[in-house]
């Protein structure tokens, strides 16, 4: 048994020892080849560090280079800019010494240049706004250049300037016909015929145009001035060789009278202007003069008739005031004197009212016209007085609607007296004239009748 241990042991000990021998060899081979693995990275690293050292000493020598080249380029321009200095402060003084020489130079020409570009300047305004230029377009560019030059003009210019001048002077004399666009009032254009009068107006054939400065456009007025203003055109235009015509001017040359002028309310909207109460005055008018008319036919055909009547009083006839009188005596012949004048009294009496209907009412339309106006004046005061309220003075077109209605039915209603007054006067007279004539044959019916009884 103790062998056997002893063996065991032996054999154990033996392995071991084995065993460390051959890791102690295997462990050795490692070493070497890490040693081996050093010293060759060493080697590599060395031989990117002396690389590494050329391409920095290398760079480093560029890099000194472009030093001193920037050196130098800061140098030269260092004396460029006292060089450049130098010759600034020379030509300061050279600009100096020209300027002065050129003031003297010039003289009395410096003023020449001034009272130039001053006529320049104010030719320019008055060719632009022309109306000239719609026949003679671009006058203004050469003067234009003139105004805004800073030299002195040219011959050449002050030539164009003194040739734009004289062409305005007489061409504002003369009458001159040509062919231009003219915008029309539904947008589009045509050419036409162009009459224009000195520099007051341009005219077509038949109506004024004016000449849009902002567009240099050539249109016509919006709304045709009053027609005595209006068709003047058309009669100077149409008038013959020799003949004698009117045309009316407008001496602000800008046709500023004839854009106010068209501005003016026609008489309908006058007539508007009156409102309700306006319309109501020219109603009654309208009314009156309507009875007026009928009384006057009716009285005219009686009077005519009884003026028949007069030249056979043997015959009376019914169709008439002075007839149906000399009836009632053919009727009553055997009456006494008191019956027969209170018989033709009570004839005329019938006969009045016929012939004087319709003659008060006249006259009471024509002293209810005024009335009516006045009416209108105190509404028109009244809204007036309430804008005032609600919106101040400080815009009087706000106001101006119901001053119009206050003016416009005072005026209306004084329009509707007027003829109302006149008429009622005439078919007064015509109904006076005919109970006069009745009265006239009663008496002397009356009378001779008496005289009959008496003989």
């Amino acid at each position: 048994m103790k062998l056997a241990i002893k063996s065991l042991v032996v054999a154990a000990a033996v392995t071991l020892s084995a065993s460390v021998a051959f890791n102690a060899s295997a462990n050795n081979q490692k070493l070497d080849e890490l040693l081996q693995q050093i010293q060759q990275q060493r080697t590599v690293e060395g031989r990117v560090n002396q690389e590494r050292e050329r391409a920095f000493l290398a760079d480093r020598a560029d890099k000194q280079s472009l030093l001193n080249t920037a050196k130098r380029q800061l140098a030269d321009e260092e004396a460029r800019g006292k060089r450049l200095q130098q010759e600034y402060a020379q030509n300061d003084i050279l600009i100096a010494q020209k300027q002065q020489e050129l003031q003297s130079a010039l003289g009395t020409m410096g003023e020449v240049f001034g009272v130039v570009r001053q006529t320049a300047n104010k030719t320019v305004g008055t060719i632009s706004s022309s109306i000239i230029s719609a026949q003679y377009p671009g006058r203004d560019v050469a003067l234009r250049d003139i105004a805004a030059a800073t030299e002195l003009p040219t011959l050449e210019q002050m030539e164009e300037l003194w040739v734009a001048m004289l062409t305005e002077m007489t061409e504002s004399g003369k009458i001159a016909k040509f062919d231009a666009e003219v915008v029309e009032l539904s947008g589009g254009t045509s050419t036409q015929r162009v009459t224009r009068f000195g520099s007051f107006h341009l005219t077509t054939a038949t109506d004024y145009l004016i000449r849009n400065v902002d567009t240099d456009q050539i249109q016509p007025l919006g709304r045709a001035p009053q027609s005595k203003i209006h068709n003047t055109v058309a009669a100077f235009n149409s008038a013959s060789a020799g003949q004698l015509s009117s045309l009316y001017v407008d001496p602000t040359k800008g046709n500023s009278l004839l854009r106010l002028n068209q501005q003016r309310a026609t008489f309908m909207e006058y007539f508007h202007q009156g409102g309700t109460v306006g319309y109501l005055i020219i109603a009654l008018l309208g009314v009156g003069l309507l009875i007026a008319l009928e009384r006057i036919l009716v009285l005219s055909a009686v009077g005519a008739k009884m003026r028949a009547q007069l030249k056979n009083l043997n015959n009376p006839s019914e169709s008439n005031p002075l007839g149906r009188i000399l009836k009632v005596y053919h009727d009553n012949k055997s009456s006494d004197v008191e019956n027969l004048e209170l018989k033709l009294d009570e004839a005329i009496l019938r006969e009045t009212p016929g012939v004087d209907r319709g003659i008060g009412l006249i006259k009471l339309f024509a002293a209810v016209g005024p009335l009516m106006g006045l009416l209108g004046t105190v509404i028109g005061m009244i809204l007036t007085f309430q804008q005032i309220t609600l919106y101040g003075t400080g815009d009087p077109k706000l106001m101006a609607g119901s001053i119009s209605l206050a003016l416009v039915t005072t005026a209306q209603g004084l329009v509707c007296a007027l003829p109302l007054l006149f008429v009622h006067s005439i078919v007064q007279s015509r109904a006076k004239s005919i109970l006069q004539v009745l009265d006239e044959q009663a008496a002397g019916i009356v009378a001779a009748h008496a005289e009959k009884e008496k003989a």
